[in-house]
């Protein structure tokens, strides 16, 4: 069964700074690229960063320079260490399997709850 649970949301002040973190059961996480993407209020879902097996990574253009992908193999947890957080960041946040770096479309269907982000200006 798939399962996704994402965690580490909360409000906090512009500048401040999260760790988001998604664990996954083994059939999602396996040795597949992991991706965090975000929904803000009228927006399309989008792809915040990307995690291969190995380690290589991939960042919104957004985001580049205060976010940080990161992820324990052993554990089938995905995380997001999230610096200098800026009012435009407040969205729900979810983890899921992406098909690469290249195409980071989600690999499977199926999404967790979610966790909300709220940065205040």
């Amino acid at each position: 069964q798939v399962q996704l649970v994402e965690s580490g949301g909360g409000l906090v002040q512009a500048g401040g700074s999260l760790r988001l973190s998604c664990a996954a059961s083994g059939s999602i996480f396996s040795n597949n690229v992991m991706g965090w993407y975000r929904q803000a209020p009228g927006k399309q879902r989008e792809l915040v960063a990307a995690i291969t097996s190995g380690g290589s990574r991939k960042y919104a253009d957004s985001v580049k320079g205060r976010f940080t992908i990161s992820r324990d193999n052993a554990k089938n947890t995905v995380f997001l260490q999230m610096n200098s957080l800026k009012p435009e960041d407040t969205a729900v946040y979810y983890c899921t399997a992406a098909r690469g770096l290249a195409d980071s479309s989600p690999l499977f269907g199926s999404w967790g709850q979610g966790t909300q982000v709220t940065v205040s200006s």
